[in-house]
C-alpha cells in the first residue's frame, strides 16, 4: 500500500514561504477547519479572523501555514515557524518538473522561462547546469526567499 506524504518546511516566516511555494506550485492555501470560504475569499484573512475568533495572539498567528494541491495529487507541504536560521546545505530538496517532454534546448529555454518567472517570485538563481546526455538532461539550481535549495529540472 502506498503512503500519502506531507513535506515539512522549518521556517521563520511560514506565511510569506508558503505563499512563494504556492505561487510557483500552483497549490492552493486551504481554509481553516469548519469555514467554507465564498468564491475568490483569501484563505489566508479567512486564518487570520479564525485564529482572532479563537483567541490566538497576533504575534502567534504565523508559527503555522499549509499548502494544497488543489487537484489533490501531490503532497500537503507544511510550514512551521523555528527561531533558529538554515545554517547548511538542506538534505533533502524539491525538484520542480517545469519542462516535461522537452529536450535540449527547448528544454532549457522552459527552465529560464520559468527561473526568471521564480526569482520575480524571490527566488535566488544559483547556477545552470547543461545538459549531459544521456545521465542528465539539464537543469537550473535555486533557492527559495529563505535559502532552501531546490531544482527546476
Amino acid at each position: 500500500m502506498s503512503r500519502h506524504i506531507q513535506v515539512t518546511f522549518d521556517a521563520h516566516d511560514p506565511r510569506a514561504l508558503s505563499s512563494f511555494w504556492r505561487d510557483v506550485l500552483g497549490y492552493v492555501h486551504p481554509g481553516p477547519p469548519g469555514v467554507e470560504l465564498p468564491e475568490g475569499a483569501d484563505p489566508l484573512a479567512a486564518w487570520d479572523d479564525f485564529l482572532a475568533r479563537l483567541g490566538v495572539p497576533e504575534e502567534q498567528r504565523n508559527t503555522k501555514s499549509a499548502i494544497e494541491d488543489p487537484a489533490g495529487q501531490g503532497p500537503r507541504l507544511f510550514f512551521q515557524q523555528v527561531p533558529e536560521d538554515k545554517v547548511a546545505k538542506n538534505r533533502v530538496h524539491l525538484d520542480v518538473r517545469a519542462a516535461p517532454g522537452l529536450e535540449g534546448e527547448e528544454r532549457m529555454a522552459a527552465l529560464e522561462a520559468e527561473c526568471e518567472r521564480l526569482v520575480t517570485l524571490g527566488a535566488t538563481r544559483v547556477r545552470r547546469d547543461e545538459p549531459a546526455p544521456p545521465m542528465s538532461a539539464g537543469f537550473i539550481v535555486m533557492t527559495d526567499p529563505e535559502g532552501n535549495e531546490f531544482c527546476l529540472d
